[in-house]
């Protein structure tokens, strides 16, 4: 990205919603402890975490193919939020840190899905390892009929804001 080299690591975080908790506040919070989970002195750190939002009910990954049936079937034939939260964590030599946070709200509009089109979609596995069950960026795209925002926000990290969060970040360490 940006010719930059990375590593990718995965953050040992309790992603579980809080009883009451939003979706926009729960994606905040998130990819905030995300981002505090990991790095160390000199490193920069980008977290970020993904919902889909109906009706103000959060909808992460699904559990199993009938939890993903469920979350297809209530997407279907409407439309829904999705917002991603954006970390980004400097950490100096010493070890104290600036963050950032930036966050993406997109709308999506579902084509209405018969049973045929689900089973299709679950065959694929495409659903299993993505919030409100579905990847705009892979086979997903065909259950989605207009998107109304970020798409880069949507697939679950969103350039735009990646990139002001990451000058902020700096401008703030310097």
């Amino acid at each position: 990205m940006w010719g930059v080299e990375f590593d990718v690591r995965p953050a040992d975080a309790d992603e579980s919603a809080h009883d009451g908790e939003s979706p926009l506040p729960y994606v905040q919070r998130v990819a905030a402890i995300k981002a505090a989970a990991i790095g160390g002195p000199g490193e920069l750190i980008i977290a970020a975490d993904t919902t889909v939002d109906v009706d103000g009910a959060i909808l992460a990954k699904p559990d199993d193919a009938e939890d993903a049936r469920r979350m297809l079937a209530m997407l279907s034939g409407r439309s829904h939020f999705v917002h991603t939260a954006v970390a980004v964590r400097l950490i100096s030599g010493e070890g104290s840190a600036a963050e950032v946070a930036a966050t993406s709200t997109s709308e999506v509009h579902f084509a209405a899905l018969d049973e045929a089109t689900i089973d299709w979609y679950l065959a694929t596995g495409e659903p299993f390892d993505k919030a409100g069950a579905y990847a705009l960026q892979g086979a997903g795209a065909m259950l989605v009929e207009w998107v109304h925002g970020s798409v880069s926000g949507i697939i679950g990290l969103p350039m735009s804001e990646l990139l002001d969060a990451i000058n902020d970040v700096v401008a703030a360490r310097t």
